[in-house]
């Protein structure tokens, strides 16, 4: 069953639902800020974070996961934004959830089981380092002349002990009491010291106003024709791609945390549901957020509540509490999100480097350094493609035959390992068809054919033996190896005998 009343039984509500405010408010600078990295209205940004935050929360296959606009896919709009206009980003965002639909309904969410942990420490460990330099930002004030300068003097010393009171509340609170989330407790603190002192310090308001109503249907105002099929199509295959990406890493993470499971395919069609809705609604799109992500179940938060009401919050804050939520200061959102970051960090990574393959410390690296450099998607496709090569490298080393000569004077040749295109030199080598007798086994009973280059391989070998006049009999071959090795002609034999039964990717 998609949704079911009957989860929000037996749940801890006060828990979920403080959760989910914390949440809420942690999303709101967020989606402004990224709606300003791709040079769209704050309202876009904030729409976006509602629904879609809402819609996988409901529908997802990850309670607990907190999705909404990010800078992973902000970064690939504003190109798009620049050059056409926000109608085609809309446009673009449809077709960006219905490629992702697509992926969840042909189940190929199960390929996320194909990225390594290695690689998945280095995505952890980039995103913690990219939301903790993203803070930075905010100790920077923009002047009369529209350049940024650092805060100094009073200012920023402000800014500072901001900080530092709401790392140390979110730290030391859970020790006394869990009564409370200890991330919600900082921000209503520090909030309250600054308006009760009158501090003057950086707040949301500064960033841009959000109230706003609620969004309606807006069908974007693009030509249906090819031309904007092709404008609009790689941005979208790129929104998708990296939005599954890390949804899916993101939910793999936050598995591991609660030590439950969640479904791929289902948050791959609830992600796509959501982005097509919110293209129509006036939003620009999102994924899942491992930061919020983090606040929430760091909260308590792990059923589909916490998300419903950060999502609900949220609209709230845009409708009825703007001009509260605007007096929250960015210093409690900045110390809050530090916090976050510290968490995400895998610092047992550290711990294990000496103890590792190399090959596997170099991955984490590789892809730490390319997620804070480049993007997550060219980090965690480097990442699996250096585990790919490690692996088909390793494997076709491990290929070994042992040899011996029968009492009817027939040449035997025992392999063991995997046969494919890696081992395939290695495994020529063992041979020697000058000088082996005119009978020859070979036995794969201890082996496996791969793929097609192993077939080829094959191929190869028994027209090696056809030249010198010699026969070559292959045991212990799947059928469907049988049925490729034509060319050999008369010269192979293939024994039946207790052939196993498995399948060549050709």
């Amino acid at each position: 069953m998609i949704f079911d009343i009957k989860q929000f039984k037996n749940i801890n509500h006060k828990t979920e639902i403080l959760s989910g405010l914390t949440v809420a408010l942690a999303l709101v600078p967020e989606a402004v800020a990224f709606a300003l990295i791709a040079n769209v209205p704050p309202l876009v940004g904030l729409y976006a974070a509602f629904m879609v935050c809402l819609i996988t929360s409901i529908f997802g296959g990850r309670p607990g996961m907190i999705s909404g606009a990010t800078g992973a896919l902000a970064v690939v709009m504003v190109a798009l934004v620049k050059t056409h206009g926000i109608d085609y980003l809309f446009a673009a965002v449809v077709l960006m959830g219905i490629i992702q639909v697509m992926v969840g309904i042909l189940k190929l969410g199960k390929f996320i089981r194909l990225v390594p942990q290695p690689v998945i420490y280095g995505f952890v460990n980039g995103l913690a380092i990219v939301i903790g330099m993203a803070q930075f930002n905010q100790f920077k004030i923009t002047t009369t002349t529209g350049t940024q300068e650092w805060l100094s003097g009073a200012p920023l010393m402000v800014m500072i002990s901001l900080v530092a009171v709401t790392m140390f509340i979110i730290h030391f609170l859970p020790k006394l009491t869990k009564a409370v989330p200890s991330s919600l407790a900082a921000l209503v603190v520090v909030s309250a010291i600054v308006i009760f002192f009158g501090l003057d310090t950086k707040t949301v308001g500064d960033l841009a106003s959000i109230k706003g109503g609620l969004p309606s249907f807006y069908f974007p105002n693009v030509p249906f024709t090819l031309e904007t099929l092709r404008i609009i199509l790689p941005y979208s295959f790129i929104l998708a791609g990296i939005g599954l990406i890390e949804s899916l890493l993101t939910l793999t993470l936050v598995d591991e945390i609660t030590e439950t499971h969640g479904k791929g395919n289902k948050e791959c069609v609830a992600q796509g549901a959501a982005n097509v809705v919110t293209g129509f609604f006036g939003g620009m799109g999102g994924c899942a957020m491992i930061g919020q992500s983090i606040i929430n179940v760091s909260s308590g938060g792990r059923t589909r509540l916490s998300g419903i009401v950060a999502g609900l919050g949220l609209i709230s804050f845009i409708l009825f509490g703007s001009s509260l939520i605007e007096k929250v200061p960015m210093g409690a959102l900045v110390g809050l999100m530090f916090m976050v970051s510290i968490g995400t960090f895998e610092w047992g990574s550290f711990r294990i480097m000496n103890k590792i393959p190399k090959s596997d410390a170099l991955i984490i690296i590789a892809v730490t350094l390319l997620t804070v450099f480049f993007d997550l998607a060219i980090a965690v496709g480097v990442g699996v493609i250096i585990a790919a090569l490690v692996f088909a490298w390793d494997n076709a080393v491990r290929i070994r035959a042992r040899n011996y000569v029968d009492d009817k004077g027939v040449k035997n040749y025992e392999f063991f390992g995997p046969l494919f295109f890696g081992s395939i030199a290695a495994f020529h080598e063992k041979f020697d068809p000058a000088n082996d007798p005119k009978d020859v086994v070979v036995d794969f009973k201890e082996s496996r054919v791969v793929d097609h280059s192993a077939i080829e391989a094959l191929n190869l070998l028994t027209e090696r033996y056809s030249k010198v006049g010699k026969r070559v009999c292959l045991k212990h071959l799947s059928s469907d190896c049988i049925k490729i090795l034509g060319k050999a002609g008369s010269m192979v034999e293939v024994n039946m005998y207790e052939d196993p039964e498995y399948t060549v990717a050709q």
